[in-house]
């Protein structure tokens, strides 16, 4: 990809969820101490977990965050195709650590779970109901951009925030059944707590596998090769588009196509139809960074 093509509109839209990362990042912070100190006080172990669990997404929001801000760095000669594989490492570092977590908490759960408890406090659930609202409010705007953008590592972190509002709800369950059903019920919470490690379990391995099929460069999907194709095939001059290839990179997809021409054309009208091929499939999708573009003899004249 040429030096010109920078700053792209990939390169603004990583730094743009940079940012966001760092605003979720400030989030978590204020939610995992209010959760932690509030669960400690007021006898809400499931309250405890959900603030470990916000805790977590601290971690997660500075790897994404790091991870968009090296994608954002413009090619060098190390790195002629940009450092746009630094989003998904970054989403599959937070998947793996949501994993961890989610196992560990519920480990935790079940100790939890035959121990002597005390009631939990009710003015818990109003921790937990900001908690929630907080939560999907930032996940929905979050995770709107990431799509937007086509952004592993910020749906990643989207998914964070939604994560942390369902495991909030769980908890919220759980309290209300032991403040309710009274001494019989007070290990409710902590079954809370098991469920919604297995829900964390669960999101962890949706994100994992994106990002992974991501690094190991896995084919997008049919739509943007039709559209590449098609973009190929209006140029004046091409008879033909056999291979097409298109992998990602960031927010960025590389392209490499043969087309097939009449064999009796000069090389420089070739080369000139090689030219149009690639503004024809750039000006058609602003997300391709770069297309090289083969000439050869059709085989269908």
């Amino acid at each position: 990809m040429s030096p010109e093509r920078h700053p792209h509109a990939s390169a603004i839209n990583l730094q743009t969820g940079a940012r966001i990362a760092l605003f979720g990042l400030a989030i978590n912070i204020m939610l995992a101490s209010v959760k932690i100190v509030v669960g400690f006080f007021g006898n809400a172990y499931v309250l405890i977990a959900d603030g470990i669990e916000s805790a977590m997404d601290i971690g997660g929001s500075i790897v994404i965050w790091g991870g968009l801000k090296v994608a954002a760095r413009p090619p060098d000669p190390t790195h002629p195709y940009g450092h746009g594989k630094a989003e998904p490492i970054a989403a599959v570092i937070v998947a793996i650590g949501v994993l961890a977590a989610a196992l560990g908490l519920a480990i935790q759960s079940v100790r939890e779970i035959f121990l002597p408890h005390h009631r939990p406090a009710p003015f818990t659930l109003v921790v937990l109901i900001v908690a929630v609202i907080v939560k999907e409010t930032l996940y929905r705007y979050v995770i709107r951009f990431g799509r937007n953008v086509e952004s592993t590592a910020v749906q990643t972190d989207a998914w964070h925030h939604r994560t942390d509002a369902i495991t909030s709800i769980a908890a919220f369950i759980g309290i209300s059944v032991a403040l309710i059903g009274g001494e019989p019920w007070q290990s409710a919470d902590d079954w809370a707590a098991l469920f919604a490690c297995a829900l964390i379990g669960a999101n962890g391995y949706r994100l994992l596998r994106p990002a992974l099929y991501e690094i190991m460069d896995t084919a997008p999907g049919g739509k943007i090769v039709r559209s590449i194709r098609r973009a190929a095939r209006s140029v004046p001059g091409v008879i033909e588009v056999e291979k097409c290839r298109v992998r990602k990179m960031g927010l960025d997809f590389y392209v490499d196509l043969h087309v097939g021409v009449k064999d009796s054309i000069s090389v420089r009208e070739g080369h000139e139809i090689a030219h149009q091929v690639k503004a024809a499939i750039q000006q058609n999708d602003s997300r391709v960074a770069d297309v090289l573009v083969h000439i050869e003899p059709a085989k269908n004249l």
